[in-house]
């Protein structure tokens, strides 16, 4: 037989009511009366029908992430996001949609209402590049659905999650310089996107820092994606003058850099070196490993969830958390010949 919200009561030695209330995460219970409830129903294997939990507390208890990839559908980085927001509503007991807006198109804030409207989500996750998107965040405060940004370019008035990514950039270039390398070549990410403009700033505060002016032929448009790495690599690669070094904007790119340079029988990194951005698993599965800086990203998509829930369940106003990088040096890099 289906174990009942009563039963959990009878268990845990309190009133329904009070079951309820631990249920729809209200505050006033006390951590030990949380805790006593919350034994008895992982004991019991209790589990509430999200309909009536719903209508009890007049909440959906749903987080939705929203997303734009056009361009990279794969995106390791945004499965990472994705994990960690889930991890984060496990927790709490929410549910979690995962949905693509694509930002091309005059009808991109009209859809969202109908997300909104369909899905009636409490509160909403936003990834790079929406998190910046005006006319989005506009519709958003009208309809006072209350969100978490990750990454987003205007630190002022955002919860959720943020990293120094321009500061992360210069500490890749700078270590490439202190290998010797002066011929530094950057693949930059898809135009427009805050990531995109952190990281090629980061790239050319380090060059300007050692004295070098900048070489336009050695930056590149790209898109984050593999092939925009491939593409971007034949084109340094044929330069009279080619790098001895390439710093892509993510990490998908350097792999399509990588994979040029075998195809022409360079060696990476006796003949050049290679790094990228956001280490995610792939980095460390290519041979050689691939040098790059780390980006938290599931714990960024974790923390950004967790102060939009901290809202959503009256715990406080949020806030945005500043994450730490790392610079991972692999075997992709070594000393200019």
């Amino acid at each position: 037989m289906r174990v009942r919200l009563e039963d959990v009561a009878r268990r845990a030695g309190v009133s329904p009511k009070t079951v309820s209330r631990v249920l729809n995460d209200e505050a006033n219970v006390s951590d030990a009366t949380r805790k006593r409830v919350t034994a008895a129903m992982e004991e019991m294997d209790y589990r509430p029908l999200s309909s009536a939990r719903s209508l009890a507390g007049n909440r959906s208890f749903l987080v939705a992430m929203l997303y734009d990839n056009n361009d990279n559908p794969a995106s390791t980085y945004l499965a990472e996001i994705q994990d960690g927001v889930l991890e984060a509503c496990d927790a709490h007991r929410y549910n979690m949609m995962v949905r693509p807006l694509r930002m091309r198109g005059d009808d991109f804030v009209n859809r969202l209402d109908a997300v909104i409207s369909d899905h009636h989500p409490d509160g909403i996750v936003l990834t790079p590049p929406i998190t910046d998107y005006a006319p989005l965040l506009k519709r958003l405060r009208e309809r006072n659905v209350p969100f978490a940004s990750v990454s987003p370019v205007s630190r002022e008035g955002n919860i959720g999650v943020a990293m120094d990514e321009q500061l992360a950039a210069r500490t890749m270039v700078e270590y490439l310089l202190s290998l010797g390398h002066r011929r530094i070549a950057h693949v930059m990410g898809i135009a427009d996107h805050g990531a995109s403009r952190w990281r090629l700033a980061g790239y050319r505060e380090a060059m300007a820092a050692a004295g070098l002016a900048e070489d336009p032929a050695l930056v590149v448009q790209g898109a984050f994606t593999f092939a925009s790495g491939v593409a971007a690599a034949r084109q340094l690669f044929a330069l009279k003058e080619p790098p001895t070094a390439v710093f892509a904007a993510n990490d998908d790119m350097a792999s399509g850099v990588m994979w040029v340079a075998n195809e022409r029988g360079m060696k990476v990194p006796q003949d050049i070196s290679v790094c990228g951005f956001d280490d995610i698993p792939l980095a460390s599965q290519l041979w050689p490993a691939l040098t790059t800086i780390r980006q938290p990203s599931r714990e960024m998509g974790k923390v950004a969830a967790l102060q939009l829930l901290e809202v959503l369940r009256g715990r406080g106003p949020g806030r945005l958390v500043e994450m730490p990088f790392s610079l991972e040096v692999r075997d992709s890099t070594a000393s200019p010949r």
